[in-house]
Protein backbone atom coordinates (compact mmCIF):
# COMPACT_ATOMS: atom_id res chain seq x y z
CA UNK A 1 0.00 0.00 0.00
CA UNK A 2 1.81 3.12 -1.25
CA UNK A 3 0.89 6.67 -0.32
CA UNK A 4 -0.68 8.94 -2.92
CA UNK A 5 -0.02 12.09 -0.87
CA UNK A 6 2.95 12.62 1.43
CA UNK A 7 2.20 14.48 4.65
CA UNK A 8 5.71 14.71 6.10
CA UNK A 9 7.53 12.79 8.81
CA UNK A 10 6.84 11.85 12.42
CA UNK A 11 9.76 10.66 14.55
CA UNK A 12 11.75 10.41 11.34
CA UNK A 13 9.14 8.16 9.68
CA UNK A 14 7.53 9.17 6.39
CA UNK A 15 3.73 9.50 6.66
CA UNK A 16 1.30 9.63 3.76
CA UNK A 17 -2.30 9.13 2.65
CA UNK A 18 -3.60 6.72 0.04
CA UNK A 19 -6.30 8.27 -2.15
CA UNK A 20 -8.86 5.80 -0.75
CA UNK A 21 -8.71 7.52 2.64
CA UNK A 22 -10.91 10.22 1.12
CA UNK A 23 -13.67 7.62 0.99
CA UNK A 24 -13.63 6.87 4.71
CA UNK A 25 -13.39 10.58 5.55
CA UNK A 26 -16.41 11.37 3.38
CA UNK A 27 -18.31 8.45 4.88
CA UNK A 28 -17.53 9.50 8.45
CA UNK A 29 -18.53 13.09 7.78
CA UNK A 30 -21.82 11.96 6.24
CA UNK A 31 -22.66 9.34 8.89
CA UNK A 32 -21.75 11.48 11.90
CA UNK A 33 -23.47 14.58 10.49
CA UNK A 34 -26.66 12.67 9.74
CA UNK A 35 -26.55 10.85 13.08
CA UNK A 36 -26.10 14.05 15.06
CA UNK A 37 -28.89 15.78 13.14
CA UNK A 38 -31.26 12.91 13.98
CA UNK A 39 -30.24 12.47 17.62
CA UNK A 40 -29.74 16.14 18.51
CA UNK A 41 -32.07 18.31 16.37
CA UNK A 42 -32.21 22.05 16.50
CA UNK A 43 -28.74 23.00 15.26
CA UNK A 44 -27.64 24.42 11.92
CA UNK A 45 -26.54 22.24 9.01
CA UNK A 46 -23.10 23.85 9.27
CA UNK A 47 -22.77 22.74 12.91
CA UNK A 48 -23.60 19.13 12.00
CA UNK A 49 -21.15 19.22 9.09
CA UNK A 50 -18.44 20.67 11.35
CA UNK A 51 -19.11 17.93 13.91
CA UNK A 52 -18.74 15.26 11.23
CA UNK A 53 -15.55 16.85 9.93
CA UNK A 54 -14.12 17.02 13.46
CA UNK A 55 -14.97 13.36 14.08
CA UNK A 56 -13.29 12.30 10.82
CA UNK A 57 -10.15 14.35 11.51
CA UNK A 58 -9.77 13.08 15.08
CA UNK A 59 -10.41 9.49 14.00
CA UNK A 60 -7.68 9.70 11.36
CA UNK A 61 -5.32 11.12 13.98
CA UNK A 62 -6.21 8.17 16.20
CA UNK A 63 -5.35 5.75 13.39
CA UNK A 64 -2.09 7.60 12.82
CA UNK A 65 -1.19 7.34 16.52
CA UNK A 66 -1.92 3.59 16.34
CA UNK A 67 0.49 3.11 13.41
CA UNK A 68 3.17 5.44 14.79
CA UNK A 69 3.19 3.35 17.97
CA UNK A 70 3.88 0.21 15.92
CA UNK A 71 6.65 1.99 14.03
CA UNK A 72 8.37 3.50 17.06
CA UNK A 73 8.44 0.22 18.99
CA UNK A 74 9.64 -1.62 15.87
CA UNK A 75 12.58 0.77 15.51
CA UNK A 76 13.47 0.35 19.18
CA UNK A 77 13.83 -3.37 18.47
CA UNK A 78 16.08 -2.80 15.47
CA UNK A 79 13.44 -3.21 12.76
CA UNK A 80 13.59 -0.54 10.07
CA UNK A 81 10.35 1.24 9.16
CA UNK A 82 9.80 2.21 5.54
CA UNK A 83 6.75 4.43 5.95
CA UNK A 84 3.22 4.78 7.32
CA UNK A 85 0.20 5.02 5.02
CA UNK A 86 -3.42 5.69 5.99
CA UNK A 87 -6.05 4.24 3.64
CA UNK A 88 -9.66 3.15 3.34
CA UNK A 89 -9.58 0.36 5.94
CA UNK A 90 -7.15 1.87 8.42
CA UNK A 91 -3.40 2.30 8.42
CA UNK A 92 -0.29 0.34 7.48
CA UNK A 93 3.21 0.71 8.94
CA UNK A 94 5.54 -1.02 6.48
CA UNK A 95 8.44 -2.70 8.25
CA UNK A 96 11.69 -3.80 6.63
CA UNK A 97 12.49 -7.20 8.07
CA UNK A 98 11.23 -9.22 10.99
CA UNK A 99 11.30 -8.80 14.74
CA UNK A 100 14.40 -10.45 16.23
CA UNK A 101 12.58 -12.33 19.02
CA UNK A 102 9.05 -13.46 19.91
CA UNK A 103 9.00 -10.89 22.70
CA UNK A 104 9.83 -8.08 20.28
CA UNK A 105 7.20 -9.36 17.86
CA UNK A 106 4.62 -9.30 20.65
CA UNK A 107 5.48 -5.78 21.79
CA UNK A 108 5.43 -4.39 18.25
CA UNK A 109 1.98 -5.95 17.68
CA UNK A 110 0.25 -5.18 20.96
CA UNK A 111 1.26 -1.53 21.25
CA UNK A 112 -1.15 -0.46 18.47
CA UNK A 113 -4.35 -1.72 20.15
CA UNK A 114 -3.00 -0.40 23.47
CA UNK A 115 -2.70 3.09 22.01
CA UNK A 116 -6.21 2.82 20.52
CA UNK A 117 -7.60 1.84 23.94
CA UNK A 118 -5.75 4.74 25.56
CA UNK A 119 -7.27 7.03 22.92
CA UNK A 120 -10.71 5.64 23.80
CA UNK A 121 -10.14 6.37 27.49
CA UNK A 122 -8.79 9.82 26.66
CA UNK A 123 -11.83 10.74 24.55
CA UNK A 124 -14.16 9.38 27.26
CA UNK A 125 -12.48 11.54 29.92
CA UNK A 126 -12.54 14.55 27.59
CA UNK A 127 -16.24 14.05 26.93
CA UNK A 128 -16.91 13.83 30.68
CA UNK A 129 -15.00 17.07 31.30
CA UNK A 130 -16.80 18.81 28.44
CA UNK A 131 -20.15 17.81 29.94
CA UNK A 132 -19.09 19.16 33.35
CA UNK A 133 -18.09 22.56 31.97
CA UNK A 134 -21.28 22.78 29.93
CA UNK A 135 -20.07 22.21 26.37
CA UNK A 136 -23.24 21.39 24.52
CA UNK A 137 -24.39 19.39 21.55
CA UNK A 138 -23.21 18.15 19.12
CA UNK A 139 -19.58 18.46 20.30
CA UNK A 140 -19.74 16.35 23.45
CA UNK A 141 -21.54 13.47 21.69
CA UNK A 142 -18.87 13.55 18.94
CA UNK A 143 -16.15 13.01 21.52
CA UNK A 144 -18.14 10.17 23.06
CA UNK A 145 -18.55 8.62 19.61
CA UNK A 146 -14.76 8.70 19.12
CA UNK A 147 -14.26 6.98 22.47
CA UNK A 148 -16.54 4.13 21.39
CA UNK A 149 -14.99 3.83 17.92
CA UNK A 150 -11.45 3.66 19.28
CA UNK A 151 -12.46 1.02 21.83
CA UNK A 152 -14.03 -1.06 19.04
CA UNK A 153 -10.90 -0.58 16.93
CA UNK A 154 -8.68 -1.81 19.78
CA UNK A 155 -10.82 -4.89 20.45
CA UNK A 156 -11.25 -5.76 16.77
CA UNK A 157 -7.50 -5.51 16.14
CA UNK A 158 -6.83 -8.00 18.94
CA UNK A 159 -8.75 -10.78 17.17
CA UNK A 160 -6.10 -13.51 16.71
CA UNK A 161 -6.03 -13.52 12.92
CA UNK A 162 -3.44 -12.12 10.53
CA UNK A 163 -3.06 -9.43 9.27
CA UNK A 164 -4.71 -7.93 12.37
CA UNK A 165 -2.52 -7.06 15.34
CA UNK A 166 -4.03 -9.99 17.20
CA UNK A 167 -2.68 -12.23 14.47
CA UNK A 168 0.80 -10.85 15.18
CA UNK A 169 0.26 -11.55 18.88
CA UNK A 170 -0.78 -15.11 18.02
CA UNK A 171 2.32 -15.47 15.82
CA UNK A 172 4.56 -14.27 18.65
CA UNK A 173 2.94 -16.70 21.11
CA UNK A 174 3.28 -19.68 18.75
CA UNK A 175 6.86 -18.64 17.93
CA UNK A 176 7.76 -18.53 21.62
CA UNK A 177 6.03 -21.87 22.22
CA UNK A 178 7.31 -23.86 19.24
CA UNK A 179 10.52 -21.96 18.48
CA UNK A 180 9.65 -21.81 14.75
CA UNK A 181 8.73 -18.40 13.39
CA UNK A 182 7.77 -19.69 9.93
CA UNK A 183 5.31 -22.22 11.31
CA UNK A 184 3.89 -19.57 13.64
CA UNK A 185 3.41 -17.17 10.73
CA UNK A 186 1.68 -19.84 8.64
CA UNK A 187 -0.80 -20.73 11.40
CA UNK A 188 -1.48 -17.06 12.12
CA UNK A 189 -2.19 -16.52 8.43
CA UNK A 190 -4.49 -19.54 8.31
CA UNK A 191 -6.44 -18.13 11.24
CA UNK A 192 -6.70 -14.90 9.26
CA UNK A 193 -8.05 -16.74 6.22
CA UNK A 194 -10.70 -18.42 8.36
CA UNK A 195 -11.71 -15.09 9.91
CA UNK A 196 -11.79 -13.43 6.50
CA UNK A 197 -14.11 -16.15 5.19
CA UNK A 198 -16.34 -15.68 8.24
CA UNK A 199 -16.63 -11.93 7.62
CA UNK A 200 -17.23 -12.51 3.91
CA UNK A 201 -20.01 -14.99 4.67
CA UNK A 202 -21.55 -12.64 7.23
CA UNK A 203 -21.49 -9.84 4.67
CA UNK A 204 -23.20 -11.96 2.02
CA UNK A 205 -25.94 -12.94 4.51
CA UNK A 206 -26.26 -9.26 5.35
CA UNK A 207 -26.97 -8.50 1.70
CA UNK A 208 -29.42 -11.37 1.34
CA UNK A 209 -31.41 -10.78 4.53
CA UNK A 210 -31.12 -7.03 4.90
CA UNK A 211 -28.78 -6.82 7.87
CA UNK A 212 -26.77 -3.61 8.15
CA UNK A 213 -23.15 -3.25 7.09
CA UNK A 214 -23.14 -6.08 4.55
CA UNK A 215 -20.98 -4.20 2.06
CA UNK A 216 -18.35 -3.30 4.66
CA UNK A 217 -18.21 -6.85 6.04
CA UNK A 218 -17.65 -8.16 2.51
CA UNK A 219 -14.96 -5.56 1.83
CA UNK A 220 -13.19 -6.18 5.13
CA UNK A 221 -13.49 -9.95 4.76
CA UNK A 222 -11.98 -9.86 1.27
CA UNK A 223 -9.13 -7.66 2.48
CA UNK A 224 -8.30 -9.96 5.41
CA UNK A 225 -8.61 -13.07 3.24
CA UNK A 226 -6.32 -11.71 0.53
CA UNK A 227 -3.74 -10.34 2.97
CA UNK A 228 -3.72 -13.50 5.10
CA UNK A 229 -3.26 -15.67 2.01
CA UNK A 230 -0.38 -13.46 0.87
CA UNK A 231 1.24 -13.69 4.32
CA UNK A 232 0.96 -17.48 4.26
CA UNK A 233 2.64 -17.64 0.85
CA UNK A 234 5.32 -15.23 1.98
CA UNK A 235 6.00 -17.26 5.13
CA UNK A 236 6.30 -20.47 3.13
CA UNK A 237 8.53 -18.72 0.61
CA UNK A 238 10.67 -17.35 3.43
CA UNK A 239 11.10 -20.88 4.75
CA UNK A 240 12.22 -22.06 1.32
CA UNK A 241 14.73 -19.20 1.08
CA UNK A 242 16.03 -19.46 4.63
CA UNK A 243 19.80 -19.11 4.80
CA UNK A 244 20.18 -17.80 1.25
CA UNK A 245 21.87 -14.48 0.55
CA UNK A 246 21.26 -12.12 -2.34
CA UNK A 247 24.56 -13.11 -3.97
CA UNK A 248 23.31 -16.72 -4.20
CA UNK A 249 20.53 -15.90 -6.67
CA UNK A 250 21.34 -12.59 -8.32
CA UNK A 251 22.20 -12.29 -12.00
CA UNK A 252 25.70 -10.88 -11.91
CA UNK A 253 26.87 -7.89 -13.95
CA UNK A 254 23.46 -7.15 -15.52
CA UNK A 255 23.07 -5.46 -18.87
CA UNK A 256 22.67 -1.71 -18.45
CA UNK A 257 21.51 1.10 -20.71
CA UNK A 258 22.07 4.87 -20.97
CA UNK A 259 19.13 6.94 -19.87
CA UNK A 260 19.27 9.46 -22.71
CA UNK A 261 18.48 6.97 -25.51
CA UNK A 262 14.91 7.12 -26.80
CA UNK A 263 12.69 4.07 -26.45
CA UNK A 264 12.26 3.44 -30.19
CA UNK A 265 16.01 3.42 -30.83
CA UNK A 266 16.64 1.15 -27.87
CA UNK A 267 13.98 -1.35 -28.98
CA UNK A 268 15.22 -1.48 -32.55
CA UNK A 269 18.97 -1.51 -32.02
CA UNK A 270 19.61 -2.97 -28.56
CA UNK A 271 16.73 -4.80 -26.91
CA UNK A 272 16.47 -7.60 -29.48
CA UNK A 273 20.15 -8.45 -28.98
CA UNK A 274 19.83 -8.94 -25.22
CA UNK A 275 18.08 -11.68 -23.27
CA UNK A 276 16.81 -9.60 -20.35
CA UNK A 277 13.57 -7.68 -19.90
CA UNK A 278 14.84 -5.13 -17.35
CA UNK A 279 17.79 -2.78 -17.65
CA UNK A 280 19.32 -0.54 -14.98
CA UNK A 281 20.08 2.95 -16.28
CA UNK A 282 23.51 4.29 -15.36
CA UNK A 283 25.04 7.65 -16.22
CA UNK A 284 28.64 8.06 -17.39
CA UNK A 285 29.95 8.00 -13.82
CA UNK A 286 28.06 4.81 -12.95
CA UNK A 287 25.33 6.46 -10.88
CA UNK A 288 21.87 4.89 -10.97
CA UNK A 289 19.27 6.85 -12.94
CA UNK A 290 16.43 4.36 -12.92
CA UNK A 291 15.23 0.93 -14.05
CA UNK A 292 13.51 0.42 -17.39
CA UNK A 293 11.44 -2.66 -18.22
CA UNK A 294 9.59 -3.82 -21.31
CA UNK A 295 6.30 -3.20 -19.50
CA UNK A 296 7.22 0.42 -18.89
CA UNK A 297 8.28 0.88 -22.52
CA UNK A 298 5.06 -0.74 -23.72
CA UNK A 299 3.05 1.70 -21.59
CA UNK A 300 4.37 4.59 -23.72
CA UNK A 301 2.17 5.10 -26.83
CA UNK A 302 3.90 3.96 -30.03
CA UNK A 303 3.79 7.44 -31.54
CA UNK A 304 5.61 8.88 -28.54
CA UNK A 305 8.43 6.37 -28.19
CA UNK A 306 10.81 8.25 -30.45
CA UNK A 307 10.36 11.36 -28.27
CA UNK A 308 10.59 9.61 -24.88
CA UNK A 309 13.93 8.68 -23.36
CA UNK A 310 14.48 5.59 -21.26
CA UNK A 311 15.11 7.84 -18.27
CA UNK A 312 11.71 9.50 -18.64
CA UNK A 313 9.86 6.17 -18.74
CA UNK A 314 11.93 4.37 -16.11
CA UNK A 315 11.17 3.62 -12.48
CA UNK A 316 12.97 6.38 -10.52
CA UNK A 317 15.92 5.39 -8.31
CA UNK A 318 14.08 6.13 -5.08
CA UNK A 319 11.43 3.47 -5.84
CA UNK A 320 13.85 0.65 -6.70
CA UNK A 321 14.64 -1.86 -3.92
CA UNK A 322 18.39 -1.92 -3.32
CA UNK A 323 20.43 -4.59 -1.58
CA UNK A 324 23.93 -5.71 -0.83
CA UNK A 325 25.29 -9.13 -1.89
CA UNK A 326 25.28 -10.41 1.70
CA UNK A 327 21.74 -9.27 2.56
CA UNK A 328 19.21 -11.96 3.46
CA UNK A 329 17.14 -12.97 0.48
CA UNK A 330 13.91 -13.43 2.45
CA UNK A 331 14.11 -9.84 3.71
CA UNK A 332 14.70 -8.54 0.19
CA UNK A 333 11.71 -10.52 -1.07
CA UNK A 334 9.36 -8.56 1.19
CA UNK A 335 10.64 -5.27 -0.23
CA UNK A 336 10.45 -6.52 -3.82
CA UNK A 337 6.80 -7.46 -3.38
CA UNK A 338 6.00 -3.81 -2.61
CA UNK A 339 7.80 -2.44 -5.68
CA UNK A 340 6.03 -1.81 -8.95
CA UNK A 341 8.58 -3.64 -11.13
CA UNK A 342 9.29 -6.45 -8.61
CA UNK A 343 13.03 -6.29 -9.21
CA UNK A 344 15.93 -5.29 -7.00
CA UNK A 345 19.40 -3.99 -7.82
CA UNK A 346 22.48 -5.17 -5.95
CA UNK A 347 25.31 -2.78 -5.14
CA UNK A 348 28.70 -3.43 -3.57
CA UNK A 349 30.92 -0.51 -2.57
CA UNK A 350 28.80 1.82 -4.70
CA UNK A 351 29.06 -0.32 -7.84
CA UNK A 352 26.20 -2.20 -9.51
CA UNK A 353 27.02 -5.91 -9.30
CA UNK A 354 23.71 -7.69 -9.86
CA UNK A 355 19.97 -7.72 -10.34
CA UNK A 356 17.35 -9.94 -8.69
CA UNK A 357 14.08 -10.77 -10.47
CA UNK A 358 11.09 -12.95 -9.52
CA UNK A 359 12.39 -15.65 -11.87
CA UNK A 360 15.69 -15.71 -9.98
CA UNK A 361 13.83 -16.31 -6.72
CA UNK A 362 11.53 -18.94 -8.28
CA UNK A 363 14.60 -20.75 -9.56
CA UNK A 364 16.12 -20.67 -6.09
CA UNK A 365 12.95 -22.13 -4.56
CA UNK A 366 12.82 -24.87 -7.22
CA UNK A 367 16.47 -25.81 -6.68
CA UNK A 368 15.91 -25.84 -2.93
CA UNK A 369 13.25 -28.46 -3.61
CA UNK A 370 15.97 -30.60 -5.21
CA UNK A 371 18.20 -30.11 -2.20
CA UNK A 372 20.50 -27.62 -3.95
CA UNK A 373 21.50 -24.58 -1.88
CA UNK A 374 24.21 -22.05 -1.24
CA UNK A 375 26.57 -20.54 -3.78
CA UNK A 376 25.77 -23.18 -6.35
CA UNK A 377 22.58 -21.21 -7.07
CA UNK A 378 24.61 -18.22 -8.28
CA UNK A 379 24.66 -17.32 -11.92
Amino acid sequence: MKATFRLGTIAGISVGLHWSVLGVVALLVAVVSAGMATAYPGHSALAYFAAGLLAAALFMLSLLAHEVAHAVVARRHGVEVEDITLWLLGGVARLKGDAPTPGADFRIAVVGPLVSMLAAVGFAVLGWLMAIVGVGEPWTPVVGYLAVVNAILAVFNLIPAAPLDGGRVLRAALWAWKGDRTSAAVWSARAGRAFGLFLLTAGVFGFLFGYGGGFWWVLLGLFILVMASAEERQAEMGSALEGLRVRDVMTQDPDTAPGDVDIEEFLQQTAMLRRHSAFPLLDESGRLEGLITFNRMKAVPAEGRSRTTLREAACPPGEIPLAGPDDRLDELLARMSDSSDRRALVFSEGRLVGIVSPSDISRAVTLRGFGVSGPRLAG
